[in-house]
């Protein structure tokens, strides 16, 4: 029988946390550099993954069908491509890049695979790349409209050729159909026809990746994305830090008015928690990138902001923590695509922060939020990895914030709860 987790104690900052953080590797990066290297001729390495619950599921579902992947080290892993076949399963858990990267590459594989994950999966979309996939000539076998669990009959083969799809609810429909594209027969010509793509420098991270394994890809078309079939090459990847995990640990700087550096910050990036250099300027925070890493430096004083946030939304939970505490009203928008996400966020935000004691609007495509007095009180963490660390921001100005479960964290960080306990002994 599986245990309850154990509620968390959010630690609370007597002083400014002055501290440097080492985060692991990129989430987005690792996971696409997994599937490039499966589809590669030669072996494919990375230097400084994650090593997480959702890619060690990625490495899982690729190893599931076939490819091989190792551990060299601590810091790399290698990916040697072999011929993928079924029977497999696949066990997304709750991650969305492995449900939707990895159906694509079973199309490709010669047997079926059968994907499915936690109970929050199955109510994830996935209805538009199925729908997508059948068109490019996959036969799939699923149990709803709208996704998880189901079976892709692989075939050894994908046509490809022209698809439209609706990616408004998620970019991560369209990279996953893009990175599996050069294997297919004719390559793949997608538009998408909606509301925006939500996300867009995850797109940008993925275009930029598959040229640089040798894919020949066409975007200078909005909404549209032209890849040529033809055999991708491995190589080697520098995995940058993972930035969007960097946010909690640089909305500490100021809430407590001290100073947190991330090392190894890179100058020009795809990532979209690049973004926070900007958002914590614009919310009371000094930013300085040097050579040594990025360093914020706060006041103790946060003001609130108006953000659109289409192209970061993962990082509205740590922003709309920081608004919980800042000194004007926040108006976040842009965010209608993360009730999808690992749980429905603009819902659960809502609800958290006003138990807290801030006034909260919800609407459909955003938080209205002005700060109120809060009070310490349980913090439901809905599983989801980012709401934990919306918390944790609370708490170290608010006390008697406790977490339902921290464990959550694992999904994207393992250590955080010790790297973020560390940080606030060390201040």
């Amino acid at each position: 029988m599986t245990k309850p987790p154990a509620p968390w104690n959010a630690p609370t900052a007597t002083t400014g946390v002055n501290a440097t953080v080492r985060l692991p590797g990129s989430k987005s990066m690792t996971a696409r550099a997994l599937v490039l290297g499966a589809g590669s001729v030669g072996p494919t390495t990375l230097a400084a993954p994650l090593r997480a619950r959702d890619t060690e599921l990625m490495a899982a579902g690729i190893r599931a069908m076939g490819a091989a992947v190792s551990t060299v080290d601590e810091t790399h892993w290698v990916v040697r491509p072999r011929p993928l076949t079924g029977p497999a399963t696949v066990d997304v858990g709750l991650a969305g890049t492995v449900m939707r990267f990895l159906p694509p590459l079973a199309g490709l594989a010669t047997g079926p695979v059968t994907f499915d994950g936690d109970p929050r999966a199955r109510q994830r979309p996935l209805a538009p790349l199925i729908n997508a996939l059948r068109a490019l000539g996959c036969r799939i076998e699923a149990s709803s409209a709208d996704g998880l669990p189901l079976v892709v009959h692989g075939e050894g083969r994908v046509r490809g050729g022209e698809v439209v799809i609706d990616a408004s609810l998620s970019s991560q429909l369209v990279s996953g159909l893009l990175l599996a594209a050069p294997d297919f027969d004719e390559g793949l010509v997608l538009r998408h026809e909606g509301p925006p793509v939500p996300s867009a420098p995850h797109l940008r991270m993925t275009v930029q990746m598959l040229r640089a394994a040798g894919a020949a890809v066409d975007d200078s078309t909005p909404n549209v994305w032209h890849v040529g079939p033809g055999r991708l090459s491995g190589r080697g990847w520098e995995i940058e830090p993972d930035l969007s995990g960097a946010a909690p640990f640089l909305a500490a700087a100021l809430v407590t008015g001290g100073s947190v550096t991330v090392p190894g910050w890179p100058r020009s990036t795809t990532q979209a928690g690049d973004r926070l250099r900007d958002v914590l300027t614009r919310m009371g925070g000094a930013c300085a990138l040097t050579a040594e890493g990025l360093t914020v430096t706060g006041t103790g004083t946060i003001h609130g902001v108006e953000l659109d946030l289409r192209d970061f939304g993962e990082l509205t939970p740590a922003i709309a923590a920081l608004a919980a505490l800042a000194d004007s009203p926040t108006q976040l928008t842009g965010i209608s695509h993360i009730r999808t996400h690992e749980t429905d966020r603009v819902a659960a935000l809502a609800h958290e922060l006003t138990a807290l004691g801030a006034e909260v609007s919800e609407h459909s495509d955003g938080l209205s939020i002005r700060p109120r007095p809060l009070t310490g009180t349980a913090f439901e963490t809905y599983d989801d990895h980012r709401m934990a660390h919306a918390a944790a921001i609370i708490g170290l100005r608010v006390p008697g914030v406790v977490l339902s479960d921290v464990s959550c964290t694992s999904k994207t960080l393992p250590d955080f709860p010790a790297l973020w306990s560390r940080m606030t002994r060390e201040s």
